[in-house]
């Protein structure tokens, strides 16, 4: 069995690393002026040829891509190569508009099987490890990722997919589930549950590998003591392939990009100006493996910091941190800047579990937030004047994070509708009134 700590490519000096992404960035420039329409335009305009990019010093010359160009190019004008190259499609939900759909080659899916088991491994799984995959199969990216990346490490692989909790904690317990795969909000939910029923004693896992929702250390750290894990962070988009474009090492302070097959950039979201790092900005990413579906310069609207700190994990690749909002996603409620991101941090620092739903609305042409917070089942308010008290308390901390008011509404446990994907959590009415003045 390979072994998936890829020491010659992960532990590569920095210069050898930029010389590859180097190499690999000028073939596939070719390749996708000579295949992607889109691409020849975008670069005819700007008057950028495929014999003008040398090496990363010239990956600025180069179009930013959004969503929006892929929703505009549904379903064929980003292929780079003919469908009979193509094994496999994965899709986006499609909840804001049109799906974008990702396509992939034999050695796409080779490629995103191994950056997947490159994050088992550095979860500490071997070939003795029971891998327990619950996020969704289907056109989502990440049961098939995190499959893929468990069989190519030569785990045993539960392919459970999302939902049917109680088949889930049987499986866990039956068979030994040592590494568990899904959304933070479901692992919390999990966890919950377990204890609920009573059994942690027979639940063997050792870590889990939580991404596709933003989730605080605060999160983390609940997770961790309710499970008796270890929570690593995994980063990916169905655009530039699904899970594993991005990994924690055991340091958990980052998330190490897979640099032999993507090249990681910071943005001002406004100007466009490339930042240096360490930086705040908007995360884009350019694909330079890819051959079915090649991105160059994807805008991805997380925003992060990159670093090049050294790890102690022998790793060489350049660290992103947890998305810390994002440039499309984030609200701005009376003028502030919110990230719900923000508000999770404050409960959970308080002591409050990560359910809690914020409901944004306009009243009289004025903004107001309101935020539901499920009370823990072991500390409940002893009555109403102890109920506002702690509301009280929050609304102050709140106010202190984000410099506006929250209004704060604390409610039972199990009032808030859980979620086994992605958790609900913004309720955002504003639309909805913009919608009806227009009618």
């Amino acid at each position: 069995m390979a072994n998936y700590f890829n020491e010659a490519v992960e532990t590569m000096p920095v210069e050898e690393i930029k010389k590859l992404q180097g190499e690999r960035l000028v073939e596939q420039v070719k390749h996708v002026y000579e295949n992607v329409e889109f691409y020849r335009n975008k670069m005819d305009e700007m008057g950028v040829k495929p014999e003008d990019i040398h090496g990363l010093e010239d990956l600025h010359k180069l179009p930013f891509i959004t969503k929006d160009d892929l929703r505009d190019q549904y379903p064929y004008g980003f292929l780079g190569v003919p469908t009979s190259d193509c094994v496999r499609i994965q899709s986006t939900s499609g909840t804001t508009g049109r799906r974008v759909v990702s396509f992939y080659t034999q050695e796409d899916i080779d490629i995103w099987d191994e950056c997947c088991a490159r994050a088992i491994v550095a979860a500490g799984g071997t070939k003795d490890d029971v891998v327990h995959v619950c996020y969704g199969y289907g056109l989502f990216t990440g049961g098939a990722g995190l499959n893929g990346g468990s069989h190519k490490v030569g785990c045993m692989t539960l392919p459970m997919s999302s939902g049917n909790t109680d088949r889930q904690i049987q499986f866990m317990k039956d068979l030994g589930s040592t590494i568990l795969c899904c959304t933070p909000s479901y692992a919390a939910y999990l966890a919950e549950s377990i204890h609920e029923r009573g059994g942690l004693e027979d639940i063997k896992l050792k870590a889990g590998i939580f991404g596709a929702e933003a989730w605080t250390e605060e999160m983390r750290a609940n997770i961790e003591q309710s499970l008796g894990i270890k929570a690593y962070d995994i980063y990916g988009l169905t655009e530039i392939s699904g899970p594993g474009v991005s990994f924690e090492c055991e340091e958990q302070k980052g998330m190490h990009i897979n640099e032999d097959h993507f090249i990681a950039e910071v943005i001002n979201p406004q100007t466009g100006e490339v930042l240096p790092e360490g930086e705040k900005g908007e995360l884009v990413f350019t694909c330079i493996t890819k051959k079915a579906f090649p991105l160059l310069r994807y805008r991805t609207r997380d925003i992060c910091v990159l670093s090049r700190q050294k790890c102690s994990c022998g790793r060489t690749h350049i660290r992103m941190s947890k998305p810390l909002g994002r440039s499309d996603d984030m609200m701005v409620v009376k003028g502030v800047n919110v990230f719900p991101s923000q508000i999770e941090t404050v409960l959970l620092n308080d002591g409050y579990e990560a359910n809690y739903q914020l409901v944004v609305d306009r009243v009289k042409n004025s903004d107001t937030i309101a935020c539901d917070v499920e009370w823990s089942p072991s500390n409940p308010p002893e009555d109403k004047v102890e109920r506002e008290r702690r509301e009280k308390k929050l609304v102050a901390h709140l106010k202190s994070m984000l410099g506006i008011l929250v209004d704060v509404n604390l409610v039972a446990p199990k009032s808030i509708p859980r979620s086994e994907g992605k958790a609900v959590r913004i309720i955002d009415n504003r639309n909805l009134y913009e919608e009806s003045k227009l009618k």
